[in-house]
């Protein structure tokens, strides 16, 4: 137990399936419980939130203990401070969005509470729905008005359950800013369950990936994206993440530069002032290696770098890990190109870049 995570483990059975996991995440910031259909992520969600209770287990919120089945001790939900968002926004359907919100607010005693009804509306872009009843909302309004009571409870920990597995692509993109948002502006860690890699790569810092209940990797996000034995995507959709500032702009051309580790990339766009840190993603197909750093045709970035790793895949193309500083980038190139640039561990090239995409 350390004060700065949130670590436990649970064993819970029930009819064929079996959760048995052990984890530690940081208590900050944004962690992606990422698994795919019946890898246990609803099932660990639901015993951090004590709904239901595992044959052995323990929790930590930071240095305050929810649970330790050892010692028979187990704190039921409606006294675990948290924030729970599920899949549908479960509003009551007989109250306008502000009643909705002041339900959340009553719920905490006035010497707990650390956010104020008008932070919660501001952060969640409500304030023009607050007379406006549930029905009469679209899918992603109701999310929002969900997430924001469930803030307004003032929770040491915000679980979110698939938040955007019941809308469509339009209410997703929509809604994301505002989940960004929370990342930015709160200090209350969010446990984010998501079956949707991109969803992870958009919001989380840190992700547990699960499989058949256990936990089969955790860490840095970035880092987990570069580790070609998980599940996350096949070969030929492999990325990497990365972050970066703009440092400059080329009005001329309309492009932005940005500084990666010391070097120079540019992207498309004037659209980010100076200083911001981006979120960026490289995907494998759109690396391609050469040994010289001379421009390829229309592609202007460039990176000297290192392989440390090659992998074949199905399909007879290679996944290949290259490393500049401490950067890790992936390449998904032909047998045929291999080949001719005589790949091997060790060597180095250069990586051209066509497309850098702005998460």
């Amino acid at each position: 137990m350390t004060t700065d995570a949130i670590s436990g483990h649970f064993y819970f059975k029930k009819d064929d399936f079996c959760l048995n996991v052990h984890f530690s995440i940081p208590a900050q910031g944004i962690t992606a419980i990422f698994g795919h259909s019946g890898s246990g992520k609803t099932t660990l969600l639901r015993c951090i939130a004590g709904l239901d209770r595992p044959q052995q287990g323990e929790l930590y919120i930071k240095e305050t203990c929810w649970q330790k089945e050892a010692q028979q001790f187990f704190l039921p939900t409606h006294q675990r401070a948290l924030g729970y968002v599920f899949q549908e926004a479960s509003l009551f359907p007989h109250l306008n969005v502000e009643k909705n919100l002041r339900y959340g607010l009553q719920r905490t005693a006035k010497e707990h509470c650390q956010i104020h009804f008008d932070e919660a509306v501001h952060l969640l872009g409500i304030q023009h729905l607050l007379h406006r009843r549930p029905r009469s909302l679209s899918g992603g309004e109701r999310q929002r008005v969900a997430i924001a009571r469930a803030l307004l409870t003032s929770p040491q920990i915000l679980l979110m359950d698939e938040p955007l597995a019941a809308l469509d692509t339009q209410s997703k993109t929509d809604i994301l800013p505002y989940l960004k948002s929370l990342h930015h502006n709160l200090s209350i860690p969010i446990v984010y369950i998501t079956h949707d890699i991109d969803e992870a790569l958009s919001l989380a810092d840190y992700m547990l990936v699960l499989q058949q209940g256990e936990v089969i990797a955790r860490g840095s996000i970035d880092s987990l994206l570069t580790q070609l034995t998980l599940p996350l995507f096949p070969a030929h959709s492999a990325r990497t993440l990365l972050n970066a500032p703009v440092i400059s702009h080329d009005k001329k051309y309309h492009l932005s530069l940005l500084d990666v580790l010391g070097h120079n990339l540019t992207i498309n766009g004037l659209d980010y002032p100076i200083g911001q840190m981006l979120r960026l993603t490289i995907n494998a197909r759109d690396v391609s290696l050469s040994c010289s750093d001379q421009p390829l045709g229309d592609i202007l970035n460039c990176l000297p770098v290192t392989i440390t790793a090659i992998q074949e895949d199905e399909h007879y193309q290679w996944l290949v890990t290259l490393k500049y500083k401490e950067l890790t980038l992936l390449s998904y190139i032909t047998k045929k190109a291999s080949d001719l640039l005589q790949i091997q561990i060790g060597q180095s090239l250069f990586a051209h870049i066509k497309e850098i995409n702005v998460l």
